[in-house]
């Protein structure tokens, strides 16, 4: 199962060929990924999901580091008043570490049998979980494995060029 995030453009992650900047990407996926995962107010809202797990700011008990993030460009996203559809879920889950695979979405709004959704990216993040006063990788724990169970799914296969 996937979860849907709704990820607002804003004028800023524009560059000057007016689409989103590779660089704000990262941003925009940082976005998803705290309301998916931190518990506690994420600001998008009063919806309660399972996934999350991770207590966030500098006082929590565990921090998330990323030790990974590769994207692969599809298409420009251009910008645009609806929310994009951020689809996301998990792909490997380690012991102290899960990778996060995100599909970019146009609005789902805004589509329909004639326009269907366009893809504009492919993207995964591989996060540690840190227990923040050791500073080492923390497993998992039972509770947490089974809170995002529901969500786990294949890796994404990223092209290479050879």
């Amino acid at each position: 199962m996937r979860l849907h995030i709704p990820t607002s453009i804003r004028w800023s992650d524009l560059d000057a060929y007016g689409h989103v900047n590779n660089a704000a990407m990262f941003g925009l996926l940082e976005e998803a990924r705290i309301h998916a995962f931190w518990a506690g107010d994420s600001g998008h809202g009063d919806d309660h999901l399972a996934t999350r797990i991770l207590e966030g700011g500098p006082t929590a008990d565990t921090f998330t580091l990323i030790a990974h993030q590769e994207i692969e460009y599809l298409a420009p996203i251009p910008y645009m008043r609806e929310p994009l559809d951020l689809q996301m879920w998990l792909g490997h889950v380690g012991g102290a570490s899960l990778d996060v695979c995100y599909e970019i979405y146009s609005p789902t709004q805004t589509a329909t049998a004639e326009n269907p959704q366009q893809l504009f990216a492919r993207a995964t993040t591989t996060i540690v979980l840190v227990d923040a006063k050791t500073t080492k990788p923390r497993r998992l724990t039972d509770i947490e494995r089974e809170a995002i169970a529901p969500y786990t799914g294949e890796n994404i296969a990223f092209k290479r060029r050879t």
